[in-house]
């Protein structure tokens, strides 16, 4: 069994929930260019980069943009949503993140945050945990997202721990696959959980131990 040294988690859907903020900064931006947006489009924006998901909304409009245009498309959906972030606060932290911190902070095991999106940082921030982690990685510091393993093997770097000894917590497919490729063990929780390369799931950090978290054995690739 592997000694798990450092946590290293996702951000969104592991910590806290943004998808309503996602889909009301889109919609925002699809009103204003007169392009449908409901809950069907905004369902495969999941877990899609910025410029895809715009790339997704584009199809419904009977307009042509260049890339420059989509570029600032893109920007003024992330400038609608870093607004809403500031009502953000700790109750908007998911169920059992706040006792899993603590206890793995009482077992001297290191903690970081690996993500994709840039807002990272604001986010934890505005929830109250920006200072709660060893380090931060975002979509800032990658030159690829997941499944890339790089925001993970950046963050083991950084924690100073060989990948062997981290463990990976992922609600994202897409995310465990990059855990798995990182050589790390993977906790799959919400929409991931029982993927077959995590070594264990829950659904959510509320139905798991920092004890039962720090056991978790790896599963081979």
């Amino acid at each position: 069994m592997r000694k798990i040294r450092a946590v290293i988690f996702d951000l969104d859907g592991v910590i806290v929930s943004t998808d309503k903020h996602h889909f009301q900064a889109w919609k925002r931006l699809a009103d204003s260019l007169g392009i449908p947006f409901g809950r069907e489009v905004n369902d495969r924006l999941r877990r899609v980069s910025r410029m895809e998901s715009l790339e997704i909304i584009l199809e419904n409009s009977a307009n042509q943009y260049s890339l420059e245009e989509r570029r600032e498309l893109a920007d003024r959906k992330n400038a609608h949503y870093r607004n809403l972030l500031t009502g953000l606060s700790p109750a908007n932290i998911l169920p059992g993140v706040i006792n899993v911190i603590q206890a793995l902070k009482d077992r001297q095991v290191k903690l970081a945050i690996g993500s994709s999106s840039k807002n990272a940082r604001a986010i934890l921030r505005a929830v109250g945990l920006e200072d709660e982690f060893d380090a931060i990685i975002d979509g800032n510091d990658i030159p690829r997202s997941k499944p890339d393993p790089a925001v993970f093997t950046i963050a083991a770097r950084r924690l100073g721990v060989s990948p062997q000894e981290c463990l990976v917590v992922e609600d994202a497919d897409a995310g465990v696959e990059a855990g798995a490729a990182a050589g790390m063990t993977v906790l799959a929780v919400g929409a991931a959980a029982g993927h077959p390369r995590a070594a264990r799931s829950a659904e959510n950090l509320a139905g798991i131990s920092a004890d039962e978290l720090l056991m978790a054995e790896s599963v081979s690739s």
